[in-house]
């Protein structure tokens, strides 16, 4: 299948390999550690196993397992999950306009692929929206990547989860790997304050029932990074329109919007024709 795809698209899928590679450690850690936990909660073998292949999402599996522990009813078990899943109907706000042109099946299925790193390596890359060659082998080079190194150790921690102690710490290790891809991440002010805002909030409801730090901490982040980006607008817009000119020279490094990230997978002038429709035809004249 590999071999099937166009020059462009394959240099696109390895760079979406590549982009994600940092995070690999980060996403088997946490995969060993939810794989030992759904083995050694209530759940049997074949039960984990599905649980890993179909839910494809670490928060919400461990949030759900004492749940399941403790046998409440199942409208419980699935207002858990679904609010800490709910940033990913942010994601999926955000790929949107990316993917938009493509059939509403292909859709779903890249949304099942989504995950926190892969959208953040996604939106860093600050991708026009609209069809672009290559954008989409790039985002699947990324979830191939995520989905089999999170499957790989999710079932290798069902598995072999008699062979891991409880003191080891995996949890810890996870956190660890993922800090410095979020701190890559913090490119303008906007992000500066999201993150900000979400971890104070995360961490003073964090006693709340089902989870709900999650979906406040994103609501709160989105808050922040728009409001930062509204007064950031219009102090700009006031600048211009008072007419004093203010000189750059000798000022201090500062925050600023992130420039357009040029892809590695430059398309060339014969990829730029490859569209999701195709062309009509027109007749040269006599």
């Amino acid at each position: 299948m590999f071999d099937r795809l166009s020059d462009l698209n394959r240099r696109a899928f390895l760079d979406g390999v590549k982009t994600l590679s940092p995070a690999v450690p980060a996403t088997f850690s946490w995969g060993l550690v939810t794989g030992i936990a759904m083995a050694k909660s209530v759940l049997t073998v074949p039960q984990a196993l599905g649980m890993s292949l179909a839910a494809y999402a670490g928060s919400s599996q461990l949030a759900v397992l004492p749940l399941f522990a403790a046998k409440l009813p199942l409208w419980t078990i699935l207002l858990t999950a679904a609010m800490v899943n709910l940033r990913f109907v942010i994601f999926s706000a955000g790929l949107a306009p990316h993917f938009a042109y493509l059939p509403l099946r292909r859709r779903l299925v890249l949304g099942y692929f989504n995950g926190d790193i892969i959208y953040l390596m996604f939106q860093k890359r600050n991708f026009p929206t609209g069809y672009q060659p290559g954008k989409e082998a790039f985002f699947w080079g990324m979830a191939a990547t995520s989905w089999s190194s999170w499957q790989v150790s999710s079932i290798a921690g069902i598995l072999l989860a008699s062979l891991f102690p409880d003191n080891w710490g995996l949890e810890l290790a996870g956190t660890l790997a993922l800090i410095p891809l979020i701190v890559s991440a913090i490119a303008t002010r906007s992000t500066l304050a999201a993150v900000g805002v979400a971890s104070v909030i995360a961490l003073i409801a964090l006693d709340l029932p089902y989870r709900l730090s999650l979906p406040l901490a994103v609501a709160a982040a989105l808050l922040a990074g728009t409001f930062v980006d509204v007064m950031a607008e219009k102090l700009g817009t006031g600048r211009k329109t008072s007419g004093a000119p203010r000189r750059a020279e000798n000022s201090a490094p500062h925050l600023t919007d992130a420039e357009p990230l040029n892809p590695s997978f430059d398309p060339q002038p014969s990829d730029l024709d490859q569209s999701p429709v195709s062309p009509k035809r027109t007749r040269s004249a006599r």
